[in-house]
């Protein structure tokens, strides 16, 4: 099982020194997450806590993650990084293509692009692009973003997005990895059909092993049973050694964990005790050497 540092609602500044630090103690990847703006007033629940309330505030900082990735790319090495989700339905596929592209060549493959839909209407309105239709669109998105990074002179006559042959270089060397978020029956639909991975929102051990069932019985009904194919989560009730054997019996493959916060510190807590944070979280998970027995 691999273990991803997410770097969700901590401050900007902070971000080398986390991805030098992760790198440094032997985490696998950083998780960043992706936020557009916060409105003061929004007009659907956030899909993801009880009572549809968001668990940030107007104050809480964000970066846009692909500029994150190119910055902690370049003082790490072997570290990767993936989007943890990032919301496509009020994007232009074409741009994103570009941008994409662009981090992965600079960090020499060490990105996974992790997407979604996106829940809230006012990110789409807002953005110039109707809320109606979203889950067709972002599919349609995604065959795009998948046909300009293969490289080549491409051309795309769909239902939404329409144009002649064109060609963005340099292309990855290497297939960028998709990773497609979601709960929903569609949502996980859409990953067996076209990921190279499922990422959870917080989920429990059982739900996660519910869904990850789910998932192979899809990737099987896609004749992709036998494709390589990351689990990535993010468990609210699972903690410990034992916990996170747990965890991979269930069929996570890549935990999702912020280590400062399981410490009892805040997202703004100062940097020395987070990286205090992910030294103690690695040398009791990372190098115990649970995973060999």
């Amino acid at each position: 099982m691999q273990y991803t540092c997410s770097v969700a609602m901590g401050p900007v500044d902070q971000l080398v020194d986390i991805a030098k630090t992760a790198e440094e103690v032997g985490f696998d990847n950083i998780a960043l997450p992706d936020s557009l703006f916060y409105m003061e007033k929004q007009a659907a629940d956030y899909p993801y806590t009880p009572d549809g309330s968001r668990m940030w505030d107007e104050d809480t900082p964000w970066v846009d993650p692909l500029i994150a990735a190119g910055a902690m790319g370049a003082v790490t090495s072997t570290l990767r990084f993936y989007t943890n989700v990032m919301k496509l339905g009020s994007r232009n596929p074409l741009l994103l293509a570009r941008q994409v592209g662009s981090v992965a060549n600079l960090t020499n493959n060490r990105f996974g692009f992790g997407v979604g839909i996106g829940w809230a209407p006012e990110e789409f309105e807002w953005c110039g692009v109707p809320y109606a239709k979203r889950g067709k669109r972002v599919d349609e998105m995604i065959e795009v973003i998948k046909l300009v990074l293969a490289g080549g002179m491409v051309e795309f006559h769909g239902d939404f997005y329409d144009f002649e042959r064109l060609q963005m270089s340099p292309a990855p060397s290497v297939p960028v990895p998709f990773y497609v978020g979601g709960h929903t029956d569609v949502a996980l639909r859409r990953a067996a059909r076209v990921g190279d991975g499922w990422t959870s929102a917080m989920m429990t051990c059982d739900q996660l092993a519910e869904t990850i069932g789910k998932l192979k019985a899809l990737l099987a009904e896609n004749g992709r049973a036998d494709d390589p194919y990351e689990y990535q989560a993010v468990c609210i009730d699972k903690f410990g050694v034992d916990g996170h054997r747990e965890l991979a019996a269930a069929g996570v493959t890549d935990n999702i964990v912020i280590p400062w916060v399981f410490d009892g510190l805040g997202f703004d807590a100062p940097i020395e005790q987070k990286k205090d944070s992910m030294k103690r979280f690695a040398d009791t998970y990372i190098h115990s050497g649970w995973q060999d027995g």
